[in-house]
């Protein structure tokens, strides 16, 4: 059944002037007018439809289709210009199709938004009930209009340069995930009314603390437009983190400042631009993570919004025979089809647009094993990941895969292209196995796993990215994490064994099982109140350290573990004071002080910040701490030593049996810095429950430093922090001989540098 009417008696103008450049899609101000173009491949009409001020509507009849294009250029109007779709066709579900124009539709290219989704059975191109679910089948076009439920897509223009992007190396990038909103909610000598805010992350107060811990770059969650799911709404809930994409172009107005909505989306992309220049002046890097995986239509149930209205079966992945079924590998209910040419562009286009227009520096791609999907599944060779390794543009930004998703053959990791980082499960898995899991389960009297495992992502997990068309990338292919948006926070990791996300309102059914992680004794916070053991009940296997001296403990050796490994770190905003989040690990739907960063922070918390500070400090003067290729095993440039070894307790080297030894998880790793020009590095490691005496290797049989040891609960105990220069160790910080015998304490990591760098002879 097809029509071409829409849903009241508003009149259609016919555009004559046909678009010049119908291949450029969007909608974008040229001359008298805006030139317009919307692919729509199987439509009979698109009414480009333009709201004034008072919200008439005036409908445009454009020209088409050319090559599956909508065109035309109409004159009197321009940037501000509020405007939608509606779509003429038949109307066929099973074959994919969902034309009807009673339904106003954002542009999939709008770059800016004006109002909110009111989600509400008028939204759906087809007849639901009050609940939001079809009222019968086979699903009957609804003729009711959408427009008054709707936001209107905007036309907007760049208005102001941006500062240049600082262009960090990747060996010396330190990446800081945060959510725009959560981070500044909260933070002190933030304006109240910029809190919260593109403009609050901007603020001297946010980029002072992020200059100071010393991070080079910000990933910040979703920051696309976002539409809440239905099943969220009903619950009184909203998808805080963003990830439900409601267009790819636009920023999320809610981000911005209260000033900046009331003056329209222009005013919100400005200020998003704004927050980038004030960021890139500071040096710091912005990387969005963005999802080209899915959309916020959910699958052919869902609400009819923007592109399911447009050309359902070419954005979305369907089955061949009829009735077509949406293909799911994203667990969202539709899956973005990346083997269509047209979407491909869609998504290009897209990415282009943030590094040239928003001057973001580079992209965390959620679920990015769907982006390289064809029908029969993954390959490295897609279409869409080598345009984007191979593009001027986006092979220089920073481009980072998350690399699975749910559907067959979804677990991806090491097997991207370059130029393309990855989010490293294995290293996640590791340090969590090695200092939570395993060392639980030598207090409980079971015998653990040796140090193989760890040692393999200290130096930088060539196992996983040393093959196929990823080769070559050397140890940044790996982003090195122990936690993230998604899971436990690094406090949560040492105090829940179990999620608790009863606030979720999903019976504690969602976010994942396995964590890995170990509450030290107790499940929880710790408190005084007499309802919960306090902060100072001793442990019961290390009786000289309470409970919460050895959650601190433990934290300090995660993140000293992960700044002197191989690889791109990766820290979870708030992780370097012992965030948390109540042992919710999968607060998606947290709009609330579960998500907001609390900036009321004690003594401890501010002692956690000095060390993190000075971890990332040390690795950024220190080469050495992060090393920009895979280490061989046998000595470079005339030097007299391997670049990477092993060693015993004993200071003899790790036997082969060793690796897989619990008795060996007392070990030290020793780098080389003849390649670099650095002091070298060794680090002790006892990740066992008694006190160790460790002798050092011989190396190069220089005095070594003690540059940090995660026994101190601040770096002022050993004589180092801001103080300091981490590039000149002074006088003051405690020498070693050459091969000595050192007592390491429990469940710790010592980092000694050598006192001077080796110079090999010529």
């Amino acid at each position: 059944m097809s029509e071409r009417s829409g849903s009241s008696s508003v009149p259609t103008v016919r555009v004559t002037k046909p678009n010049p450049v119908p291949t450029r899609l969007g909608v974008f101000p040229s001359g008298d007018g805006l030139d317009v173009a919307v692919v729509a491949r199987a439509a009979s009409g698109v009414d480009m439809c333009i709201f004034d001020e008072a919200g008439a509507e005036i409908r445009f009849a454009l020209l088409g289709p050319k090559t599956g294009i909508w065109h035309g250029h109409i004159p009197g109007y321009g940037a501000g210009t509020r405007y939608g779709f509606r779509v003429h066709g038949t109307w066929d579900p099973d074959g994919g199709q969902f034309y009807n124009s009673h339904k106003l539709l954002l542009d999939p290219y709008g770059r800016g938004l004006d109002g909110v989704v009111d989600m509400k059975p008028a939204v759906y191109a087809h007849c639901v009930d009050e609940d939001l679910y079809p009222s019968e089948y086979p699903l009957r076009r609804s003729p009711i209009d959408s427009a008054p439920y709707m936001p209107r897509s905007v036309v907007v223009e760049p208005s102001f340069p941006i500062a240049p992007q600082p262009h960090v190396p990747w060996e010396t990038t330190v990446i800081y995930e945060i959510h725009v909103k959560g981070f500044t909610k909260n933070m002190p000598g933030i304006p109240a009314e910029l809190r919260g805010t593109y403009a609050g992350l901007a603020h001297p107060a946010s980029v002072s603390y992020l200059k100071d811990l010393g991070i080079t770059a910000v990933e910040l969650l979703p920051i696309h437009a976002k539409c809440d799911e239905p099943f969220l709404t009903e619950r009184g809930l909203t998808n805080y983190w963003g990830y439900s994409t409601l267009s790819f172009f636009a920023p999320e107005p809610s981000y911005a400042t209260e000033a900046s909505r009331e003056r329209g989306a222009q005013a919100v992309v400005d200020e998003f631009r704004g927050m980038v220049s004030l960021l890139h002046q500071a040096g710091i890097e912005v990387i969005l993570d963005v999802v080209y995986n899915h959309t916020c239509e959910g699958g052919d149930a869902g609400p009819s919004l923007s592109w399911r209205g447009l050309d359902s079966d070419m954005y979305y992945r369907h089955t061949s025979s009829r009735p077509v079924q949406t293909i799911d590998v994203t667990g969202t209910g539709n899956t973005i089809n990346v083997d269509h040419p047209k979407t491909i562009q869609m998504v290009l286009d897209s990415l282009r647009y943030w590094v040239r227009e928003m001057g973001v520096d580079g992209f965390r791609f959620d679920l990015a094993a769907t982006l390289g999907r064809f029908s029969t599944g993954f390959s490295p060779m897609h279409p869409l990941l080598i345009a984007m390794a191979t593009d001027d543009v986006l092979a220089h930004s920073k481009l980072i895969a998350e690399p699975w998703d749910v559907g067959p053959g979804g677990w991806q990791t090491g097997n991207f292209p370059v130029p393309f980082s990855e989010w490293n499960d294995h290293y996640r898995g590791a340090l969590r196995n090695f200092w939570l899991a395993d060392v639980r389960a030598q207090a409980s009297g079971h015998v653990v796993s040796g140090p193989n495992d760890l040692a393999t992502r200290l130096s930088g997990s060539q196992d996983v990215f040393e093959h196929g068309l990823g080769r070559l990338r050397g140890p940044r292919a790996s982003i090195n994490f122990v936690t993230a948006h998604d899971g436990f926070t690094l406090a949560d990791l040492t105090a829940y064994d179990r999620k608790h996300n009863t606030a979720n309102l999903e019976n504690n059914r969602d976010g994942s099982d396995d964590n890995r992680s170990w509450n030290h004794g107790v499940e929880g916070t710790l408190a005084s109140n007499g309802t919960h053991p306090s902060a100072d009940t001793p442990y019961a296997i290390l009786s000289d350290m309470t409970i919460a001296d050895l959650r601190s403990r433990s934290q300090r050796n995660i993140l000293a573990t992960m700044f002197v490994s191989s690889g791109t770190p990766m820290l979870t905003g708030g992780d370097e004071f012992g965030r948390t989040q109540y042992g919710n690990n999968n607060a998606y739907c947290q709009d609330d002080p579960i998500s907001w960063v609390d900036w009321d922070l004690a003594e401890s918390q501010h002692a956690q910040i000095d060390a993190v500070s000075w971890l990332i400090a040390l690795r950024k003067a220190h080469p050495v701490l992060r090393p920009d290729r895979f280490a061989t095993g046998t000595p470079h440039n005339g030097d007299t030593i391997a670049d990477l070894s092993w060693y015993t307790a004993q200071g003899t080297p790790m036997p082969d049996y060793g690796w897989t030894d619990w008795r060996h998880r007392t070990f030290q790793m020793l780098r080389s810095g003849v390649t670099w020009g650095d002091r070298d590095a060794l680090i002790i490691i006892n990740a066992n429950l008694d006190s160790a005496e460790v002798t050092l290797p011989e190396g190069h049989d220089l005095d070594w430093l003690v540059a940090y040891s995660t026994v101190w609960a601040t770096p002022a105990e050993g004589g180092v922090g801001s103080t300091l220069n981490p590039a000149e160790l002074s006088l003051e910080v405690e020498h070693v001989t050459p091969r000595s015998t050192l007592t390491i304490e429990p469940l710790s990591v010592t980092i000694l540098l050598s006192d001077v760098a080796f110079r090999p002879e010529s």
